[in-house]
């Protein structure tokens, strides 16, 4: 499908991208920027804003809608997460994202490494706040717990469609188990704030994703992040239509009435698209809806 004007970015020239680029590559850090094809990298980098990809760049799952290649991954590297923090401090990032690819060849799932990175960037930059986007750690007990004892600022894990789409788009995931994780995480630690987010034109109905929002606000999640799905290659889910930027626009409204503290939703946005600025509105957002409860 040819993609309308709203949907086009322009290719990432700047100094600062370059600079950014050549940093992952010295300190030999993965990103998904880079790895899911994102269309924003341009304008994030450019920003020194990236995304780090720990625990490898080869992914055990195989999802119709994922660039990240699938197979069987190496060894942890012990030393990512002390090359992660000197390059946050390099950098000067106000706020990071860290998020993974699935490692169901290990017993926690990866989630130890999770918390190693945070531990490590707190020690070296506490300044900085960080958010993190995890994968499922289907199966993978008390690997949530771990990581809510980590105490990370955000605490991300995405739904990515609706149920219904799940057997064709993430076959090797549940609705349901994605949704504890949420429920899990504000439960453990209230003071974390909690994020989620879905593509849209997969082929979902309008009301879907309406239910969709209502799921993740019983699960008391404060954060909602909508885009439009972008096909990497031919082999990949196909697009099944772009969502006009008036959808998106209602899309957050509805969101809005139904409590979300933050919504990110347009045809660029993507977990971590302008995550800083997002934070900081969250935080805002949060303060006001205490006040307002004080009153």
């Amino acid at each position: 499908m040819r993609k309308p004007d709203w949907i086009r970015v322009k290719a990432p020239t700047s100094e600062n991208y370059h600079e950014t680029r050549k940093l992952m590559r010295e300190r030999n850090l993965n990103t998904v920027c880079e790895e899911a094809a994102c269309p924003n990298i341009g304008e994030c980098w450019a920003q020194k804003h990236a995304t780090v990809m720990i625990l490898g760049d080869i992914c055990t799952r195989a999802c119709a809608f994922c660039n990240v290649a699938t197979g069987k991954p190496g060894a942890v590297d012990p030393m990512e997460p002390e090359n992660l923090a000197i390059s946050v401090a390099e950098l000067g990032m106000n706020h990071l994202v860290i998020t993974s690819v699935d490692r169901d060849d290990l017993v926690d799932g990866g989630a130890e490494q999770f918390v190693k990175c945070i531990t490590r960037i707190r020690e070296t930059t506490p300044q900085t706040t960080i958010e993190i986007l995890t994968p499922d750690f289907r199966t993978k007990d008390g690997a949530i717990e771990k990581i809510i004892a980590a105490k990370p600022d955000v605490f991300n894990h995405n739904l990515e469609t609706v149920p219904r789409l799940y057997p064709s788009i993430r076959p090797g995931a549940r609705y349901p188990h994605s949704l504890n994780i949420l429920a899990t995480v504000k439960k453990g630690d209230p003071s974390i704030f909690t994020k989620s987010g879905i593509m849209v034109g997969l082929g979902e109905e309008k009301d879907e994703v309406i239910q969709v929002m209502e799921d993740l606000r019983t699960a008391d999640v404060d954060f909602l992040t909508i885009g439009q799905y972008l096909a990497p290659t031919r082999k990949h889910a196909p697009i099944d239509r772009f969502v006009t930027p008036a959808e998106f626009d209602e899309y957050k409204d509805i969101a809005f009435s139904k409590g979300f503290l933050m919504v990110s939703a347009s045809p660029l946005t993507r977990s971590s698209y302008h995550a800083d600025e997002d934070f900081a509105e969250l935080r805002k957002n949060r303060e006001k809806k205490l006040a307002a409860a004080g009153a």
